[in-house]
Protein backbone atom coordinates (compact mmCIF):
# COMPACT_ATOMS: atom_id res chain seq x y z
CA UNK A 1 0.00 0.00 0.00
CA UNK A 2 1.17 3.40 -0.58
CA UNK A 3 1.43 5.92 1.78
CA UNK A 4 2.13 9.53 0.58
CA UNK A 5 4.56 11.41 2.75
CA UNK A 6 2.86 13.40 5.00
CA UNK A 7 5.35 14.66 8.10
CA UNK A 8 2.68 12.51 10.28
CA UNK A 9 3.13 11.77 13.60
CA UNK A 10 2.11 8.59 15.44
CA UNK A 11 0.75 9.78 18.79
CA UNK A 12 -0.64 7.23 20.82
CA UNK A 13 -0.37 4.47 17.92
CA UNK A 14 -2.78 6.78 16.23
CA UNK A 15 -1.40 8.59 12.81
CA UNK A 16 -2.07 12.55 12.47
CA UNK A 17 -0.67 14.95 10.60
CA UNK A 18 -0.08 18.74 12.74
CA UNK A 19 -1.45 20.81 9.04
CA UNK A 20 -4.05 18.18 7.76
CA UNK A 21 -5.62 16.56 10.32
CA UNK A 22 -8.77 18.93 9.43
CA UNK A 23 -8.57 18.53 5.99
CA UNK A 24 -8.01 14.19 6.31
CA UNK A 25 -11.42 13.83 7.68
CA UNK A 26 -13.06 16.04 5.43
CA UNK A 27 -13.83 19.22 7.53
CA UNK A 28 -12.29 22.22 6.35
CA UNK A 29 -11.80 24.66 8.79
CA UNK A 30 -12.02 28.56 8.30
CA UNK A 31 -8.28 29.02 8.86
CA UNK A 32 -7.99 26.26 6.04
CA UNK A 33 -10.13 27.81 3.06
CA UNK A 34 -8.54 31.62 4.04
CA UNK A 35 -5.50 29.84 3.22
CA UNK A 36 -6.32 28.39 0.43
CA UNK A 37 -8.01 31.65 -0.24
CA UNK A 38 -4.42 33.78 -0.37
CA UNK A 39 -2.61 31.21 -2.20
CA UNK A 40 -5.63 31.33 -4.55
CA UNK A 41 -5.12 35.23 -4.32
CA UNK A 42 -2.05 35.01 -6.11
CA UNK A 43 -2.24 32.40 -8.82
CA UNK A 44 -5.55 35.11 -9.90
CA UNK A 45 -2.66 37.72 -10.00
CA UNK A 46 0.11 35.96 -11.69
CA UNK A 47 -2.82 35.40 -14.71
CA UNK A 48 -4.47 38.56 -14.26
CA UNK A 49 -1.07 40.36 -15.40
CA UNK A 50 -0.65 38.48 -17.97
CA UNK A 51 -3.13 38.72 -19.77
CA UNK A 52 -3.81 42.30 -18.88
CA UNK A 53 -0.95 43.86 -20.35
CA UNK A 54 -1.21 42.55 -24.23
CA UNK A 55 -4.29 45.13 -24.43
CA UNK A 56 -2.61 47.63 -23.47
CA UNK A 57 0.98 47.88 -25.29
CA UNK A 58 -0.46 50.01 -28.10
CA UNK A 59 -1.26 52.79 -25.38
CA UNK A 60 1.83 52.52 -23.69
CA UNK A 61 4.09 52.66 -26.80
CA UNK A 62 2.22 55.56 -27.61
CA UNK A 63 2.73 57.46 -24.32
CA UNK A 64 6.28 56.77 -23.66
CA UNK A 65 7.44 56.34 -27.33
CA UNK A 66 8.79 53.53 -27.70
CA UNK A 67 9.30 51.14 -30.63
CA UNK A 68 7.46 47.70 -31.07
CA UNK A 69 11.00 45.52 -30.53
CA UNK A 70 11.22 47.44 -27.32
CA UNK A 71 7.57 47.26 -26.72
CA UNK A 72 7.52 43.22 -27.05
CA UNK A 73 10.15 43.14 -24.17
CA UNK A 74 7.15 44.71 -22.03
CA UNK A 75 5.86 41.06 -22.47
CA UNK A 76 9.11 39.14 -23.06
CA UNK A 77 10.61 40.82 -19.95
CA UNK A 78 8.08 39.03 -17.73
CA UNK A 79 7.99 35.72 -19.82
CA UNK A 80 12.42 35.87 -19.08
CA UNK A 81 11.87 36.62 -15.28
CA UNK A 82 9.12 33.94 -14.53
CA UNK A 83 10.27 31.13 -17.03
CA UNK A 84 14.30 31.36 -16.29
CA UNK A 85 13.81 31.37 -12.48
CA UNK A 86 11.12 28.87 -11.34
CA UNK A 87 13.50 26.23 -10.94
CA UNK A 88 15.69 28.21 -8.59
CA UNK A 89 12.15 28.84 -6.99
CA UNK A 90 10.83 25.74 -6.27
CA UNK A 91 13.85 24.19 -4.96
CA UNK A 92 14.18 27.55 -2.86
CA UNK A 93 10.99 27.00 -1.01
CA UNK A 94 11.23 23.51 -0.36
CA UNK A 95 15.13 24.69 1.52
CA UNK A 96 14.30 28.52 2.84
CA UNK A 97 10.50 27.45 4.18
CA UNK A 98 7.64 27.72 1.75
CA UNK A 99 5.69 29.99 3.83
CA UNK A 100 8.62 32.82 3.93
CA UNK A 101 9.43 32.45 0.50
CA UNK A 102 5.85 32.71 -0.67
CA UNK A 103 5.36 35.82 1.13
CA UNK A 104 8.44 37.77 0.52
CA UNK A 105 8.14 37.18 -2.85
CA UNK A 106 4.33 38.76 -3.11
CA UNK A 107 5.78 41.78 -1.18
CA UNK A 108 8.09 42.36 -4.29
CA UNK A 109 5.56 41.55 -6.60
CA UNK A 110 3.29 44.31 -5.45
CA UNK A 111 6.26 46.57 -5.39
CA UNK A 112 7.26 46.10 -8.47
CA UNK A 113 3.62 46.47 -9.78
CA UNK A 114 3.46 50.12 -7.90
CA UNK A 115 6.83 51.23 -9.72
CA UNK A 116 5.55 49.55 -12.90
CA UNK A 117 2.34 52.18 -12.76
CA UNK A 118 4.28 55.18 -11.83
CA UNK A 119 7.79 54.81 -14.22
CA UNK A 120 8.03 57.49 -17.35
CA UNK A 121 10.64 55.29 -19.10
CA UNK A 122 10.44 52.12 -21.40
CA UNK A 123 13.06 50.49 -19.56
CA UNK A 124 12.34 51.05 -16.10
CA UNK A 125 8.81 49.51 -17.27
CA UNK A 126 10.81 46.64 -18.67
CA UNK A 127 12.78 46.14 -15.09
CA UNK A 128 9.86 46.32 -13.18
CA UNK A 129 8.16 43.72 -15.25
CA UNK A 130 11.57 41.46 -15.31
CA UNK A 131 11.26 41.66 -10.87
CA UNK A 132 7.42 41.17 -11.35
CA UNK A 133 8.24 37.93 -13.33
CA UNK A 134 10.85 37.35 -11.08
CA UNK A 135 8.54 37.78 -7.82
CA UNK A 136 5.77 35.26 -9.54
CA UNK A 137 8.82 32.93 -10.16
CA UNK A 138 8.78 32.21 -6.00
CA UNK A 139 5.29 32.34 -5.53
CA UNK A 140 3.84 30.16 -8.01
CA UNK A 141 5.78 26.74 -7.01
CA UNK A 142 5.86 28.14 -3.26
CA UNK A 143 2.11 28.10 -3.71
CA UNK A 144 1.29 25.23 -5.09
CA UNK A 145 3.64 23.21 -3.03
CA UNK A 146 1.91 24.92 0.62
CA UNK A 147 -1.63 23.91 -1.09
CA UNK A 148 0.13 19.79 -2.03
CA UNK A 149 1.37 19.53 1.58
CA UNK A 150 -1.66 20.85 3.45
CA UNK A 151 -3.88 19.19 1.60
CA UNK A 152 -3.58 14.74 1.80
CA UNK A 153 -2.99 13.30 -1.69
CA UNK A 154 -6.92 12.31 -3.11
CA UNK A 155 -10.22 13.86 -3.53
CA UNK A 156 -9.48 16.38 -0.79
CA UNK A 157 -5.85 17.59 -2.70
CA UNK A 158 -8.10 17.29 -6.01
CA UNK A 159 -10.84 19.67 -4.66
CA UNK A 160 -8.13 22.01 -3.48
CA UNK A 161 -6.29 21.95 -6.94
CA UNK A 162 -9.29 22.38 -8.94
CA UNK A 163 -10.78 25.42 -6.98
CA UNK A 164 -6.79 26.64 -7.16
CA UNK A 165 -6.69 26.59 -10.93
CA UNK A 166 -10.06 28.13 -11.56
CA UNK A 167 -8.69 31.08 -10.09
CA UNK A 168 -5.89 31.14 -12.34
CA UNK A 169 -8.53 30.62 -15.43
CA UNK A 170 -10.81 33.61 -13.87
CA UNK A 171 -8.14 35.96 -13.55
CA UNK A 172 -6.91 35.21 -17.13
CA UNK A 173 -10.08 36.02 -18.25
CA UNK A 174 -11.06 38.92 -15.96
CA UNK A 175 -7.90 40.58 -17.14
CA UNK A 176 -9.08 40.53 -20.72
CA UNK A 177 -12.02 42.48 -19.85
CA UNK A 178 -10.41 44.61 -17.55
CA UNK A 179 -7.82 45.65 -19.74
CA UNK A 180 -9.76 46.49 -21.98
CA UNK A 181 -11.90 49.34 -19.91
CA UNK A 182 -8.82 50.14 -17.86
CA UNK A 183 -6.77 51.11 -20.80
CA UNK A 184 -9.87 53.45 -22.15
CA UNK A 185 -8.87 55.62 -19.04
CA UNK A 186 -5.26 54.92 -18.92
CA UNK A 187 -2.55 52.29 -19.30
CA UNK A 188 -1.04 52.64 -15.70
CA UNK A 189 -4.34 51.89 -14.21
CA UNK A 190 -3.26 47.68 -15.76
CA UNK A 191 -0.30 47.97 -13.62
CA UNK A 192 -1.53 49.53 -10.54
CA UNK A 193 -4.33 47.56 -10.38
CA UNK A 194 -2.53 44.13 -9.16
CA UNK A 195 -1.08 46.49 -6.50
CA UNK A 196 -3.82 46.51 -3.78
CA UNK A 197 -4.71 43.40 -4.36
CA UNK A 198 -0.74 41.61 -3.36
CA UNK A 199 -0.91 43.67 -0.45
CA UNK A 200 -4.02 42.72 0.71
CA UNK A 201 -2.78 39.24 0.07
CA UNK A 202 -0.03 39.53 1.90
CA UNK A 203 -1.73 41.02 5.08
CA UNK A 204 -4.21 38.25 5.10
CA UNK A 205 -1.21 35.18 4.54
CA UNK A 206 0.86 36.89 7.21
CA UNK A 207 -2.19 36.00 9.56
CA UNK A 208 -2.95 32.52 7.87
CA UNK A 209 -0.61 30.19 6.24
CA UNK A 210 0.74 27.72 8.03
CA UNK A 211 4.59 27.69 9.35
CA UNK A 212 6.39 25.61 7.25
CA UNK A 213 9.37 23.93 8.56
CA UNK A 214 12.75 24.45 6.27
CA UNK A 215 13.95 21.29 4.83
CA UNK A 216 16.55 19.74 7.34
CA UNK A 217 18.88 17.08 6.34
CA UNK A 218 19.67 19.07 2.55
CA UNK A 219 22.85 18.46 2.46
CA UNK A 220 24.16 22.05 1.58
CA UNK A 221 23.10 24.38 -1.31
CA UNK A 222 23.38 23.25 -4.90
CA UNK A 223 24.88 26.40 -5.82
CA UNK A 224 26.50 25.35 -8.93
CA UNK A 225 23.10 23.56 -10.25
CA UNK A 226 20.93 26.64 -8.96
CA UNK A 227 23.46 29.00 -11.27
CA UNK A 228 23.79 26.27 -14.16
CA UNK A 229 19.71 25.91 -14.17
CA UNK A 230 19.03 29.23 -14.19
CA UNK A 231 21.34 30.32 -16.59
CA UNK A 232 20.34 27.70 -19.37
CA UNK A 233 16.90 28.74 -18.56
CA UNK A 234 16.74 32.44 -19.07
CA UNK A 235 19.04 31.94 -21.99
CA UNK A 236 16.70 29.46 -23.39
CA UNK A 237 13.68 31.73 -22.81
CA UNK A 238 15.67 34.77 -24.39
CA UNK A 239 16.84 32.95 -27.72
CA UNK A 240 13.37 32.25 -28.36
CA UNK A 241 12.01 35.58 -27.20
CA UNK A 242 14.44 37.30 -29.88
CA UNK A 243 14.92 34.35 -32.60
CA UNK A 244 11.61 35.52 -34.90
CA UNK A 245 13.66 38.71 -35.01
CA UNK A 246 17.03 37.65 -34.93
CA UNK A 247 16.47 35.08 -37.34
CA UNK A 248 15.86 31.25 -36.23
CA UNK A 249 19.09 30.14 -38.86
CA UNK A 250 20.95 33.36 -37.75
CA UNK A 251 24.66 32.79 -35.99
CA UNK A 252 23.15 34.55 -32.80
CA UNK A 253 20.30 32.43 -32.63
CA UNK A 254 22.35 29.39 -33.59
CA UNK A 255 25.45 29.83 -30.90
CA UNK A 256 22.95 30.65 -28.48
CA UNK A 257 20.82 27.44 -28.64
CA UNK A 258 24.06 25.71 -28.79
CA UNK A 259 25.34 27.15 -25.43
CA UNK A 260 21.79 26.34 -24.33
CA UNK A 261 22.84 22.69 -24.96
CA UNK A 262 26.12 22.71 -23.58
CA UNK A 263 24.74 24.25 -20.24
CA UNK A 264 21.80 21.90 -20.12
CA UNK A 265 24.51 19.03 -20.38
CA UNK A 266 26.74 20.13 -17.58
CA UNK A 267 23.57 20.96 -15.52
CA UNK A 268 22.52 17.39 -15.54
CA UNK A 269 25.93 15.96 -14.68
CA UNK A 270 25.63 18.37 -11.74
CA UNK A 271 22.71 17.43 -10.79
CA UNK A 272 23.33 14.16 -10.70
CA UNK A 273 26.35 13.95 -8.58
CA UNK A 274 25.06 16.64 -6.13
CA UNK A 275 24.67 15.33 -2.76
CA UNK A 276 21.15 17.76 -2.81
CA UNK A 277 20.35 18.57 -6.43
CA UNK A 278 18.11 21.68 -7.55
CA UNK A 279 16.37 19.09 -9.61
CA UNK A 280 16.43 15.71 -8.51
CA UNK A 281 16.31 13.38 -11.20
CA UNK A 282 15.33 10.56 -10.32
CA UNK A 283 11.46 12.10 -10.06
CA UNK A 284 11.59 12.21 -14.08
CA UNK A 285 11.30 8.15 -13.90
CA UNK A 286 7.73 8.39 -13.65
CA UNK A 287 5.74 7.67 -16.55
CA UNK A 288 3.23 10.29 -15.19
CA UNK A 289 5.72 13.08 -14.13
CA UNK A 290 6.92 13.11 -17.92
CA UNK A 291 3.59 12.98 -19.52
CA UNK A 292 2.13 15.64 -16.93
CA UNK A 293 5.27 18.34 -17.99
CA UNK A 294 5.20 17.05 -21.76
CA UNK A 295 1.16 17.95 -21.38
CA UNK A 296 2.07 21.36 -19.79
CA UNK A 297 4.45 22.06 -22.44
CA UNK A 298 1.95 21.19 -25.17
CA UNK A 299 -0.99 22.17 -23.44
CA UNK A 300 0.04 26.37 -23.05
CA UNK A 301 2.05 26.80 -26.25
CA UNK A 302 -0.97 25.67 -28.31
CA UNK A 303 -3.06 28.13 -26.25
CA UNK A 304 -1.23 31.02 -26.53
CA UNK A 305 -0.48 30.43 -29.87
CA UNK A 306 -3.94 30.16 -30.22
CA UNK A 307 -4.92 33.61 -28.44
CA UNK A 308 -1.78 35.32 -30.00
CA UNK A 309 -3.15 34.33 -34.20
CA UNK A 310 -6.63 35.25 -32.85
CA UNK A 311 -6.27 38.51 -30.81
CA UNK A 312 -4.53 39.58 -34.27
CA UNK A 313 -7.56 37.98 -36.49
CA UNK A 314 -10.04 39.79 -34.36
CA UNK A 315 -8.43 42.94 -34.32
CA UNK A 316 -6.47 43.48 -37.24
CA UNK A 317 -8.53 42.14 -39.80
CA UNK A 318 -12.01 42.20 -38.41
CA UNK A 319 -11.21 45.68 -36.65
CA UNK A 320 -12.64 44.82 -33.35
CA UNK A 321 -12.28 46.94 -30.47
CA UNK A 322 -9.49 44.92 -27.59
CA UNK A 323 -13.11 45.48 -25.33
CA UNK A 324 -14.63 43.32 -27.99
CA UNK A 325 -12.29 40.94 -28.87
CA UNK A 326 -12.06 40.33 -24.66
CA UNK A 327 -15.52 39.38 -24.50
CA UNK A 328 -15.00 36.76 -27.70
CA UNK A 329 -12.95 35.06 -25.24
CA UNK A 330 -14.89 35.77 -22.33
CA UNK A 331 -16.92 32.57 -22.69
CA UNK A 332 -13.85 29.98 -22.61
CA UNK A 333 -12.93 31.47 -19.33
CA UNK A 334 -16.39 31.42 -18.06
CA UNK A 335 -16.57 28.13 -18.69
CA UNK A 336 -13.40 26.86 -17.05
CA UNK A 337 -14.77 29.05 -14.37
CA UNK A 338 -17.63 27.08 -13.51
CA UNK A 339 -16.78 24.15 -13.92
CA UNK A 340 -13.04 23.46 -12.95
CA UNK A 341 -14.52 23.20 -9.47
CA UNK A 342 -16.12 20.33 -10.36
CA UNK A 343 -12.99 18.62 -11.94
CA UNK A 344 -11.56 16.98 -8.82
CA UNK A 345 -14.56 14.33 -8.36
CA UNK A 346 -14.33 13.38 -12.16
CA UNK A 347 -10.41 12.95 -11.30
CA UNK A 348 -11.32 10.55 -8.29
CA UNK A 349 -13.72 8.51 -10.98
CA UNK A 350 -12.04 8.69 -13.93
CA UNK A 351 -8.02 9.28 -13.33
CA UNK A 352 -6.01 12.20 -14.37
CA UNK A 353 -4.46 9.92 -17.63
CA UNK A 354 -8.22 10.25 -19.00
CA UNK A 355 -9.28 13.80 -18.31
CA UNK A 356 -6.35 15.29 -19.66
CA UNK A 357 -6.78 12.85 -22.95
CA UNK A 358 -10.55 13.72 -23.13
CA UNK A 359 -9.47 17.74 -22.65
CA UNK A 360 -6.83 17.45 -25.28
CA UNK A 361 -9.32 15.97 -27.77
CA UNK A 362 -11.62 18.74 -27.43
CA UNK A 363 -8.78 21.51 -27.66
CA UNK A 364 -7.78 19.77 -30.75
CA UNK A 365 -11.65 19.61 -32.41
CA UNK A 366 -12.01 23.21 -31.43
CA UNK A 367 -8.77 24.24 -33.02
CA UNK A 368 -9.66 22.53 -36.22
CA UNK A 369 -13.11 24.42 -35.95
CA UNK A 370 -11.36 27.78 -35.89
CA UNK A 371 -9.80 27.03 -39.37
CA UNK A 372 -13.27 27.67 -41.01
CA UNK A 373 -13.14 31.51 -39.66
CA UNK A 374 -13.22 34.17 -42.59
CA UNK A 375 -13.51 37.85 -43.23
CA UNK A 376 -16.80 37.80 -42.18
CA UNK A 377 -17.88 35.54 -39.27
CA UNK A 378 -20.84 35.21 -37.62
CA UNK A 379 -19.82 35.15 -34.13
CA UNK A 380 -22.47 32.22 -33.27
CA UNK A 381 -21.32 29.91 -35.52
CA UNK A 382 -18.19 30.43 -36.52
CA UNK A 383 -15.89 31.49 -33.44
CA UNK A 384 -17.94 30.58 -30.13
CA UNK A 385 -18.19 26.77 -30.61
CA UNK A 386 -14.23 26.63 -30.82
CA UNK A 387 -14.25 28.97 -27.65
CA UNK A 388 -16.50 26.79 -25.73
CA UNK A 389 -14.97 23.73 -26.68
CA UNK A 390 -10.91 25.07 -25.72
CA UNK A 391 -12.69 26.41 -22.24
CA UNK A 392 -13.78 22.60 -21.49
CA UNK A 393 -10.59 21.69 -22.85
CA UNK A 394 -8.72 23.53 -20.13
CA UNK A 395 -11.17 23.28 -17.31
CA UNK A 396 -9.95 19.44 -17.41
CA UNK A 397 -6.51 19.73 -18.80
CA UNK A 398 -4.75 22.26 -16.62
CA UNK A 399 -6.13 21.57 -12.87
CA UNK A 400 -5.08 17.20 -14.15
CA UNK A 401 -1.94 18.40 -15.10
CA UNK A 402 -1.39 20.16 -11.47
CA UNK A 403 -2.85 17.30 -9.72
CA UNK A 404 -0.91 14.14 -11.75
CA UNK A 405 2.57 16.20 -11.60
CA UNK A 406 2.44 16.49 -7.57
CA UNK A 407 0.78 13.18 -6.60
CA UNK A 408 3.12 10.54 -5.61
CA UNK A 409 5.92 13.07 -4.72
CA UNK A 410 7.39 13.55 -0.91
CA UNK A 411 6.60 16.69 1.20
CA UNK A 412 9.92 18.07 0.84
CA UNK A 413 9.84 17.62 -3.37
CA UNK A 414 6.61 19.38 -3.91
CA UNK A 415 8.00 22.80 -4.21
CA UNK A 416 10.73 21.41 -6.78
CA UNK A 417 8.10 19.69 -8.90
CA UNK A 418 6.11 22.81 -8.34
CA UNK A 419 8.52 24.63 -10.31
CA UNK A 420 9.46 21.85 -13.01
CA UNK A 421 5.60 21.85 -13.81
CA UNK A 422 5.32 25.69 -13.80
CA UNK A 423 8.61 25.63 -16.30
CA UNK A 424 7.61 23.39 -18.59
CA UNK A 425 4.33 25.74 -18.72
CA UNK A 426 6.45 28.78 -19.48
CA UNK A 427 9.07 27.37 -21.58
CA UNK A 428 6.30 25.59 -24.03
CA UNK A 429 4.36 29.05 -24.18
CA UNK A 430 7.16 30.94 -25.01
CA UNK A 431 9.02 28.28 -27.25
CA UNK A 432 5.66 27.59 -29.56
CA UNK A 433 4.59 31.40 -29.44
CA UNK A 434 8.01 31.87 -31.40
CA UNK A 435 7.39 29.10 -34.08
CA UNK A 436 3.87 30.17 -34.42
CA UNK A 437 5.37 33.67 -34.84
CA UNK A 438 7.81 32.96 -37.17
CA UNK A 439 5.38 30.71 -39.34
CA UNK A 440 3.14 33.86 -40.11
CA UNK A 441 5.83 36.16 -40.51
CA UNK A 442 7.44 33.69 -43.65
CA UNK A 443 4.29 33.25 -45.04
CA UNK A 444 3.17 36.94 -45.06
CA UNK A 445 2.30 38.45 -48.05
CA UNK A 446 4.04 40.94 -50.27
CA UNK A 447 0.20 42.30 -51.03
CA UNK A 448 -1.51 42.62 -48.15
CA UNK A 449 -4.83 42.40 -48.86
CA UNK A 450 -7.24 41.06 -45.88
CA UNK A 451 -7.41 37.63 -47.30
CA UNK A 452 -4.22 37.41 -47.89
CA UNK A 453 -2.86 38.32 -44.20
CA UNK A 454 -5.46 35.73 -43.14
CA UNK A 455 -4.45 33.08 -45.49
CA UNK A 456 -0.98 33.37 -43.72
CA UNK A 457 -2.26 32.92 -40.41
CA UNK A 458 -3.72 29.76 -41.40
CA UNK A 459 -0.44 27.67 -40.95
CA UNK A 460 -0.38 29.33 -37.69
CA UNK A 461 -3.22 27.56 -36.69
CA UNK A 462 -2.42 24.23 -38.10
CA UNK A 463 0.65 24.48 -35.98
CA UNK A 464 -1.13 25.02 -33.08
CA UNK A 465 -3.52 22.30 -33.71
CA UNK A 466 -0.46 20.14 -34.42
CA UNK A 467 1.18 21.16 -30.95
CA UNK A 468 -2.30 20.12 -29.25
CA UNK A 469 -2.70 16.49 -31.33
CA UNK A 470 0.84 15.96 -30.47
CA UNK A 471 -0.14 16.33 -26.40
CA UNK A 472 -3.21 14.00 -26.83
CA UNK A 473 -1.04 11.30 -28.09
CA UNK A 474 1.77 11.90 -25.13
CA UNK A 475 -1.12 11.64 -23.04
CA UNK A 476 -3.14 8.68 -24.53
CA UNK A 477 0.19 6.73 -23.72
CA UNK A 478 -0.68 7.36 -20.26
CA UNK A 479 -4.26 5.46 -20.24
CA UNK A 480 -2.01 1.76 -20.64
CA UNK A 481 -0.45 2.36 -17.57
CA UNK A 482 -2.24 0.82 -14.73
CA UNK A 483 -4.04 3.52 -12.55
CA UNK A 484 -2.39 4.24 -8.84
CA UNK A 485 -4.64 3.37 -5.73
CA UNK A 486 -4.67 6.65 -3.91
CA UNK A 487 -5.11 5.90 0.14
CA UNK A 488 -5.87 8.76 2.43
CA UNK A 489 -4.46 7.69 6.27
CA UNK A 490 -6.45 9.31 8.74
CA UNK A 491 -6.56 8.54 12.63
CA UNK A 492 -9.67 6.48 12.51
CA UNK A 493 -8.48 4.16 9.77
CA UNK A 494 -5.46 3.38 11.24
CA UNK A 495 -6.81 2.80 14.38
CA UNK A 496 -9.18 0.64 13.19
CA UNK A 497 -6.46 -1.42 11.43
CA UNK A 498 -4.39 -1.77 14.56
CA UNK A 499 -7.58 -2.83 16.33
CA UNK A 500 -7.91 -5.67 13.93
CA UNK A 501 -4.68 -6.64 13.65
CA UNK A 502 -4.37 -7.34 17.72
CA UNK A 503 -8.05 -9.34 17.76
CA UNK A 504 -6.26 -11.63 15.29
CA UNK A 505 -3.15 -11.97 17.02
Amino acid sequence: MHLHSMHAHVVSGVMTSPLTSPASEGRWTPRLWGTLLVLCAAMFLDALDVSMVGVALPSIGSDLHLSTSTLQWIVSGYILGYGGLLLLGGRTADLLGRRQVFLVALGVFALASLLGGLVDSGPLLIASRFVKGLSAAFTAPAGLSIITTTFPEGPLRNRALSIYTTCAATGFSMGLVLSGLLTEVSWRFTMLLPAPIALIALVAGLRLLPRSARERDHNGYDIPGAVLGTASMLLLVFTVVEAPQAGWASARTLLSFLAVAVLLTVFVRVERRSPGPLVRLGVLRSGNQVRAQFGAIAFFGSYVGFQFLTTLYMQSLLGWSALHTALAFLPAGALVAVSSTKVGAIVDRFGTPRLISAGFALMVLGYALFLRVDLSPVYAAAILPSMLLIGAACALVFPSLNIQATNGVDDHEQGMVSGLLNTSVQVGGAIFLAIVTAVVTAGAPAHTTPQAVLDSYRPGFVVVAAVALAGLLITLTGLRAPRPQQTVVIARSASLEAERVSARD
